[in-house]
Protein backbone atom coordinates (compact mmCIF):
# COMPACT_ATOMS: atom_id res chain seq x y z
CA UNK A 1 0.00 0.00 0.00
CA UNK A 2 1.43 2.87 -1.37
CA UNK A 3 2.27 6.32 0.68
CA UNK A 4 0.18 9.59 -0.08
CA UNK A 5 2.72 12.56 0.16
CA UNK A 6 0.41 14.75 -0.90
CA UNK A 7 -0.34 15.49 2.28
CA UNK A 8 3.04 16.72 3.32
CA UNK A 9 3.61 19.27 0.98
CA UNK A 10 1.77 22.23 2.12
CA UNK A 11 -0.16 24.14 -0.19
CA UNK A 12 0.61 27.46 -1.64
CA UNK A 13 -1.13 30.20 -0.45
CA UNK A 14 -3.31 32.17 -2.95
CA UNK A 15 -3.06 35.05 -3.91
CA UNK A 16 -4.71 38.15 -1.48
CA UNK A 17 -8.24 39.10 -3.19
CA UNK A 18 -8.41 42.98 -4.82
CA UNK A 19 -10.40 43.84 -2.24
CA UNK A 20 -7.89 42.63 0.79
CA UNK A 21 -4.83 43.97 -1.09
CA UNK A 22 -6.48 47.57 -1.89
CA UNK A 23 -7.31 47.64 2.31
CA UNK A 24 -3.70 47.09 3.34
CA UNK A 25 -2.77 49.87 0.68
CA UNK A 26 -4.83 52.40 1.83
CA UNK A 27 -3.99 51.20 5.63
CA UNK A 28 -0.52 51.65 5.22
CA UNK A 29 -0.85 55.10 3.34
CA UNK A 30 -2.65 56.37 6.24
CA UNK A 31 -0.07 54.95 8.47
CA UNK A 32 2.73 56.12 6.67
CA UNK A 33 0.92 59.92 5.99
CA UNK A 34 0.33 60.22 9.91
CA UNK A 35 3.86 59.00 11.30
CA UNK A 36 5.51 61.23 8.44
CA UNK A 37 2.91 63.68 9.80
CA UNK A 38 3.72 63.42 13.36
CA UNK A 39 7.92 63.23 12.84
CA UNK A 40 7.31 66.68 10.83
CA UNK A 41 5.46 68.41 14.18
CA UNK A 42 7.97 67.37 16.29
CA UNK A 43 10.55 68.73 14.15
CA UNK A 44 8.92 71.97 14.27
CA UNK A 45 8.25 71.37 18.04
CA UNK A 46 12.23 71.35 18.45
CA UNK A 47 12.69 74.72 16.84
CA UNK A 48 9.77 76.40 18.59
CA UNK A 49 11.39 74.75 21.63
CA UNK A 50 14.97 76.43 20.94
CA UNK A 51 13.92 79.70 20.10
CA UNK A 52 11.57 79.89 23.46
CA UNK A 53 14.99 78.82 25.44
CA UNK A 54 16.72 81.27 23.47
CA UNK A 55 14.48 83.76 24.26
CA UNK A 56 13.95 82.79 28.04
CA UNK A 57 17.85 83.16 28.17
CA UNK A 58 17.67 86.38 26.73
CA UNK A 59 14.94 87.53 29.56
CA UNK A 60 17.11 86.15 32.36
CA UNK A 61 20.34 87.80 31.90
CA UNK A 62 18.53 90.81 31.00
CA UNK A 63 18.49 94.53 33.32
CA UNK A 64 15.50 93.89 35.70
CA UNK A 65 12.71 96.81 33.71
CA UNK A 66 9.65 97.57 36.29
CA UNK A 67 7.18 95.18 36.80
CA UNK A 68 3.98 95.22 34.56
CA UNK A 69 1.33 97.46 35.78
CA UNK A 70 -2.49 97.05 36.15
CA UNK A 71 -2.76 98.46 32.58
CA UNK A 72 -0.41 95.77 31.67
CA UNK A 73 -2.05 92.80 33.31
CA UNK A 74 -4.51 92.09 30.84
CA UNK A 75 -1.62 90.76 28.33
CA UNK A 76 0.73 89.43 30.30
CA UNK A 77 1.28 85.79 29.17
CA UNK A 78 3.60 83.02 29.71
CA UNK A 79 4.90 83.24 26.36
CA UNK A 80 5.88 86.81 26.55
CA UNK A 81 6.51 87.45 30.03
CA UNK A 82 7.88 84.31 31.75
CA UNK A 83 10.88 84.52 33.70
CA UNK A 84 11.74 88.17 32.66
CA UNK A 85 13.90 90.13 34.96
CA UNK A 86 12.02 92.73 36.97
CA UNK A 87 12.16 95.17 39.94
CA UNK A 88 9.41 96.97 42.16
CA UNK A 89 9.13 98.92 45.08
CA UNK A 90 6.64 98.36 47.88
CA UNK A 91 5.45 97.12 51.85
CA UNK A 92 5.68 93.80 52.75
CA UNK A 93 1.83 92.57 54.20
CA UNK A 94 3.67 90.12 56.29
CA UNK A 95 0.47 88.95 58.04
CA UNK A 96 -0.94 87.80 54.87
CA UNK A 97 1.75 85.49 53.94
CA UNK A 98 1.41 81.74 53.04
CA UNK A 99 3.35 78.56 52.59
CA UNK A 100 3.36 76.76 49.40
CA UNK A 101 4.95 73.39 50.04
CA UNK A 102 8.03 73.04 48.08
CA UNK A 103 11.15 70.91 46.91
CA UNK A 104 14.49 72.40 46.09
CA UNK A 105 17.76 71.32 46.39
CA UNK A 106 17.70 72.39 49.96
CA UNK A 107 15.32 70.07 50.84
CA UNK A 108 11.68 69.83 51.41
CA UNK A 109 10.28 72.52 53.08
CA UNK A 110 7.80 75.62 51.53
CA UNK A 111 7.89 79.11 49.57
CA UNK A 112 7.32 81.59 51.44
CA UNK A 113 4.57 83.92 49.28
CA UNK A 114 4.27 87.20 50.76
CA UNK A 115 1.90 90.14 49.13
CA UNK A 116 3.75 93.58 48.28
CA UNK A 117 1.85 96.26 48.32
CA UNK A 118 3.07 98.95 45.91
CA UNK A 119 2.61 102.98 46.20
CA UNK A 120 -0.56 102.81 43.78
CA UNK A 121 -2.18 100.30 46.22
CA UNK A 122 -1.51 97.70 43.26
CA UNK A 123 -0.59 94.25 45.22
CA UNK A 124 1.99 91.84 43.87
CA UNK A 125 2.75 88.36 45.41
CA UNK A 126 6.59 87.62 45.67
CA UNK A 127 7.83 84.36 46.14
CA UNK A 128 10.40 85.34 48.87
CA UNK A 129 12.33 82.11 48.85
CA UNK A 130 12.61 78.86 50.69
CA UNK A 131 12.00 78.04 54.42
CA UNK A 132 12.52 74.78 56.01
CA UNK A 133 9.65 72.60 57.11
CA UNK A 134 10.68 74.17 61.18
CA UNK A 135 10.80 78.00 60.02
CA UNK A 136 8.45 79.59 62.00
CA UNK A 137 6.92 76.37 63.96
CA UNK A 138 5.79 75.63 60.28
CA UNK A 139 3.53 79.17 60.01
CA UNK A 140 4.36 81.75 57.67
CA UNK A 141 3.72 84.68 59.79
CA UNK A 142 7.48 85.69 61.11
CA UNK A 143 8.49 89.24 59.46
CA UNK A 144 12.40 88.66 58.24
CA UNK A 145 13.70 91.18 56.34
CA UNK A 146 12.10 95.29 55.92
CA UNK A 147 9.03 96.23 57.82
CA UNK A 148 9.10 99.32 55.24
CA UNK A 149 8.89 100.34 51.89
CA UNK A 150 11.74 98.01 50.10
CA UNK A 151 12.74 97.12 46.40
CA UNK A 152 13.00 93.74 45.52
CA UNK A 153 13.76 92.11 42.04
CA UNK A 154 13.09 88.83 40.65
CA UNK A 155 11.66 86.83 37.69
CA UNK A 156 8.00 87.21 36.79
CA UNK A 157 6.39 83.85 36.96
CA UNK A 158 2.87 82.98 36.16
CA UNK A 159 0.19 81.61 38.32
CA UNK A 160 -0.40 78.40 38.82
CA UNK A 161 -4.10 77.45 39.62
CA UNK A 162 -5.74 74.52 40.69
CA UNK A 163 -3.24 72.97 42.70
CA UNK A 164 -0.26 70.62 42.15
CA UNK A 165 -0.45 66.92 40.98
CA UNK A 166 -2.92 64.79 43.15
CA UNK A 167 -3.13 67.78 45.78
CA UNK A 168 -5.90 70.28 45.25
CA UNK A 169 -5.28 73.52 47.56
CA UNK A 170 -7.15 73.87 50.54
CA UNK A 171 -7.70 77.54 51.22
CA UNK A 172 -9.86 76.83 54.04
CA UNK A 173 -7.15 75.32 55.71
CA UNK A 174 -4.25 77.36 54.61
CA UNK A 175 -3.21 74.39 53.09
CA UNK A 176 -1.05 75.46 49.37
CA UNK A 177 0.53 73.10 46.97
CA UNK A 178 0.69 75.28 44.37
CA UNK A 179 1.36 78.90 43.88
CA UNK A 180 -2.14 79.96 42.74
CA UNK A 181 -2.39 83.71 42.82
CA UNK A 182 -6.24 84.52 42.49
CA UNK A 183 -7.02 81.45 45.08
CA UNK A 184 -4.18 83.02 47.76
CA UNK A 185 -5.23 86.25 47.05
CA UNK A 186 -9.24 85.18 47.70
CA UNK A 187 -8.23 83.65 50.99
CA UNK A 188 -6.36 86.39 52.36
CA UNK A 189 -8.47 89.34 51.20
CA UNK A 190 -6.56 90.97 48.86
CA UNK A 191 -7.87 93.61 46.10
CA UNK A 192 -6.28 94.56 43.03
CA UNK A 193 -3.85 91.83 42.92
CA UNK A 194 -1.46 91.40 39.61
CA UNK A 195 -2.04 87.82 37.55
CA UNK A 196 1.44 87.04 38.06
CA UNK A 197 3.96 86.47 41.08
CA UNK A 198 7.53 87.28 41.55
CA UNK A 199 10.59 84.58 42.44
CA UNK A 200 12.67 86.92 44.61
CA UNK A 201 16.35 86.82 43.76
CA UNK A 202 19.25 85.67 46.30
CA UNK A 203 19.53 89.50 46.54
CA UNK A 204 16.84 90.51 47.51
CA UNK A 205 16.04 87.72 50.61
CA UNK A 206 18.16 87.54 53.58
CA UNK A 207 19.17 84.14 53.02
CA UNK A 208 20.74 81.62 55.28
CA UNK A 209 23.54 82.38 58.00
CA UNK A 210 24.13 84.64 61.07
CA UNK A 211 21.27 82.74 62.65
CA UNK A 212 18.97 83.58 60.15
CA UNK A 213 17.27 80.21 58.25
CA UNK A 214 15.43 81.86 55.44
CA UNK A 215 14.00 82.52 53.20
CA UNK A 216 16.42 81.93 50.68
CA UNK A 217 15.59 83.47 47.53
CA UNK A 218 16.73 82.40 43.95
CA UNK A 219 16.39 78.94 43.76
CA UNK A 220 14.39 79.48 40.52
CA UNK A 221 14.89 76.44 38.25
CA UNK A 222 14.38 76.75 34.59
CA UNK A 223 14.48 73.77 32.58
CA UNK A 224 12.75 73.39 29.24
CA UNK A 225 12.74 69.14 28.93
CA UNK A 226 13.86 68.47 25.18
CA UNK A 227 12.96 64.83 23.63
CA UNK A 228 11.50 66.57 20.03
CA UNK A 229 14.34 64.93 18.62
CA UNK A 230 13.95 61.64 20.07
CA UNK A 231 10.73 61.39 18.94
CA UNK A 232 10.92 62.92 15.35
CA UNK A 233 13.45 60.11 14.93
CA UNK A 234 11.23 57.70 16.37
CA UNK A 235 8.10 58.60 13.60
CA UNK A 236 9.81 58.94 11.08
CA UNK A 237 11.36 55.05 11.72
CA UNK A 238 7.88 54.15 12.06
CA UNK A 239 7.32 55.71 8.87
CA UNK A 240 10.56 53.62 7.30
CA UNK A 241 9.03 50.64 8.80
CA UNK A 242 5.38 51.33 6.91
CA UNK A 243 7.33 51.35 4.00
CA UNK A 244 9.14 48.24 4.74
CA UNK A 245 6.10 46.09 5.43
CA UNK A 246 4.74 47.42 2.31
CA UNK A 247 7.45 46.27 0.23
CA UNK A 248 7.04 42.73 1.90
CA UNK A 249 3.38 42.32 0.83
CA UNK A 250 4.43 43.44 -2.66
CA UNK A 251 7.08 40.66 -2.78
CA UNK A 252 4.90 38.45 -1.40
CA UNK A 253 2.33 38.91 -3.61
CA UNK A 254 4.54 39.13 -6.61
CA UNK A 255 5.82 35.40 -5.84
CA UNK A 256 2.75 34.04 -5.56
CA UNK A 257 1.13 35.43 -8.70
CA UNK A 258 5.05 34.49 -10.81
CA UNK A 259 3.30 30.20 -10.60
CA UNK A 260 0.13 31.60 -12.04
CA UNK A 261 1.47 33.61 -14.76
CA UNK A 262 3.84 30.70 -16.23
CA UNK A 263 1.34 28.22 -15.38
CA UNK A 264 -0.99 30.15 -18.05
CA UNK A 265 1.40 30.00 -20.75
Amino acid sequence: MGMDTGNDMKTPRRPRGVFVLGGLALLGAVLFAAFLALGTWQVQRRAWKHDLVARVDARVHAEPVDAPGRGQWPVVSAANDEYRRVKLTGTFLQDRSVRVRASTELGMGSWLMTPLRQRNGDVVLVNRGFVSSTWCGGKATCTPGPSGETTISGLLRISEPKGAFLQANEPANDRWYSRDVAAIAAAKGLASVAPYFVDADAASSPGRGEGNDGPVGGLTVIAFPDNHLMYAITWYGLALLTLLGAWIVWRDERRKRQPEATHRR
